[in-house]
């Protein structure tokens, strides 16, 4: 992910957020209007290697260089307002286990199935490993929210996670933009190819 420059992406996108913000800056710190960044200072390999050690596990190479670049970051979307720093992310069942099992159950009685068949009927690969537009969002496999890793606050409903359970041969995790009003969730094969996307989004929602 080297070629990637989150830098340069970065700062684009704190440009385009504060232009839209620059007639309403309510709730945005001083200091990031002045400087015109969205962001914080980069983590240090120290840092990245020690949230590592705290989960029990290496962090995907997009994410890691993501974090090197900025530590955290401000509002991405009207419905992301934070992605947390090394010393914050964590297991999402370790946060969020209640809002686990309440979207199991309202997808379980939408599916007119029992929980007891979450753990056994999963949706096969051919199925679940499809990216882009062809994805079908509601194609969701329960079992791995147990094991995802929250990388953002709950915004609007909404939040990012990190799923260890699908990794491609580059070491990338499978990523989720995972939200109550959604059928299931939006899947990424990478947390880089997320946040493409996720700015292509703001892009296209600034404009309504």
């Amino acid at each position: 992910m080297s070629s990637f420059n989150w830098k340069s992406f970065l700062r684009q996108w704190s440009r385009d957020w504060l232009e839209f913000k620059r007639n309403d800056p309510e709730g945005l710190p001083p200091e990031v209007i002045e400087s015109g960044w969205l962001g914080y200072p980069g983590a240090t390999e120290e840092q990245i290697a020690g949230a590592e050690i705290r989960l029990g596990t290496t962090l995907p190479p997009s994410y890691r260089e993501f974090l090197k670049v900025s530590n955290g970051w401000r509002q991405t979307t009207p419905f992301i307002y934070q992605l947390w720093s090394t010393e914050t992310i964590e297991w999402f069942a370790e946060k969020r286990q209640a809002w686990i099992d309440a979207f199991v159950q309202r997808y379980d009685d939408r599916r007119n199935s029992l929980r007891s068949q979450w753990a056994t009927a999963s949706v096969p690969d051919e199925e679940y490993l499809v990216y882009g537009t062809a994805q079908d969002c509601s194609k969701l496999r329960l079992e791995y929210l147990s094991t995802a890793l929250e990388i953002s606050d709950q915004g609007e409903s909404a939040i990012y996670l990190l799923n260890p359970q699908v990794i491609t041969e580059d070491g990338e995790w499978e990523a989720w933009f995972f939200c109550d009003w959604l059928p299931g969730a939006d899947r990424y094969q990478s947390f880089r190819e997320m946040m493409q996307t996720e700015y292509e989004n703001f892009l296209e929602l600034r404009e309504l």
